[in-house]
C-alpha cells in the first residue's frame, strides 16, 4: 500500500465511520478497487479505526467531559443513567468479539457478495425507520440500549452499517433523533478500542511477527502511509460526524438508503 492509496483508504473510512453507509463495506471495496488484500492490512485498519475513534472525542468533548463529569460525582443522576446504557449497550458485541471474532474474520475474507448483500440489508433497515410510524420516547431505556447494542453487534458483518443500523433501530423503537446519533458514536468508542487493543496485542505477537516477516512486500504498510491514513480518516471523521448529527435531527437518512442500494450494486458487479 503506497501513501497515495493509504490517502484515499483513510479517507474513505472517515466519511464512511459514521455515515450509514458502512466503513467496512467501502474499506472493502476501495482495498479490492487498488487492489489490495485488506486481511493482510491488519496495521493500516487499526490505524484508521483509532483515528475516527479519536475524532468522536474531538467533535463530542463537551458532551463526553459533562459525562464523565457526572460520573465522578459517584451518584445516581443522569450521566450515571447514560453511561450505565451505554455499558449495557456494549454487551452483545463484546460476547461476538469474544467468542466469533475467527468466524468474524472469516466473513471479511469472503469477497464483496457479501458486503453487497449487508448495504441492501443497511439500505432496507434506514428506507424502514424513515417510513415507519414515529413513537417518540423522551430517553433511551436500558432494555432500548441492550437492543440497539444487538444491532451494532449485527453490523460487525462487513457492508452492514454500524451507525444506520443502530440509530434505525433506536428509530423503531420510538426514540428520538437528537439523542440517538450522539448514544451511537459514543457507544461504539469502548468496542473500538478495545478491539485495536486485541489486534495491536495479536500483531505484535510472536506469531504475528513472524507472518508479517514472510509477508510479500506490496502487503507491508509503511510508517508514511500509516501517518497519511490516520490523518485522512481523523480529518473526514471530524467532518463527517459533526454532518451526520445534523442529519440525524433533520431525517435525512432515506437518501442514503438509496445510495447504499447502488454500492451494494457496485459491490456485487466486482463480486
Amino acid at each position: 500500500m503506497d501513501t497515495f492509496q493509504a490517502f484515499w483508504l483513510g479517507l474513505l473510512q472517515g466519511f464512511t465511520e459514521y455515515l450509514p453507509v458502512s466503513s467496512s463495506g467501502h474499506l472493502a471495496i476501495g482495498s479490492a478497487l487498488f487492489g489490495i488484500d485488506s486481511a493482510e492490512n491488519l496495521s493500516f485498519t487499526i490505524v484508521v479505526h483509532v483515528a475516527t475513534v479519536l475524532s468522536t472525542l474531538v467533535v463530542l468533548w463537551r458532551e463526553i467531559w459533562q459525562l464523565i463529569s457526572g460520573i465522578l460525582k459517584f451518584k445516581w443522576n443522569d450521566e450515571m443513567r447514560y453511561f450505565v446504557n451505554i455499558i449495557i449497550s456494549m454487551i452483545p458485541v463484546a460476547f461476538v468479539g469474544l467468542f466469533f471474532k475467527d468466524a468474524v474474520e472469516e466473513i471479511f475474507g469472503s469477497g464483496l457478495t457479501i458486503v453487497g448483500l449487508m448495504l441492501l440489508l443497511t439500505a432496507a433497515l434506514l428506507a424502514f425507520s424513515y417510513y415507519a410510524k414515529p413513537r417518540i420516547r423522551e430517553e433511551i431505556s436500558p432494555l432500548h440500549a441492550f437492543i440497539i447494542g444487538l444491532a451494532q453487534a449485527c453490523a460487525v458483518m462487513p457492508g452492514l452499517s454500524r451507525s444506520g443500523s443502530t440509530i434505525a433501530t433506536g428509530l423503531l423503537l420510538g426514540n428520538k433523533k437528537e439523542s440517538l446519533a450522539q448514544f451511537s458514536f459514543l457507544m461504539v468508542i469502548p468496542p473500538i478500542l478495545g478491539e485495536a487493543l486485541l489486534d495491536i496485542t495479536h500483531l505484535f505477537s510472536d506469531s504475528a511477527v513472524v507472518n508479517i516477516s514472510v509477508a510479500a512486500p506490496e502487503t507491508q504498510v509503511s510508517f508514511t502511509s500509516l501517518v497519511v491514513g490516520f490523518l485522512a480518516a481523523f480529518v473526514a471523521g471530524c467532518l463527517a460526524c459533526k454532518w451526520m448529527i445534523g442529519l440525524v435531527r433533520k431525517g435525512k437518512l432515506i437518501y442514503f438508503a438509496a445510495y447504499c442500494v447502488v454500492i451494494a450494486i457496485v459491490a456485487l458487479i466486482f463480486a
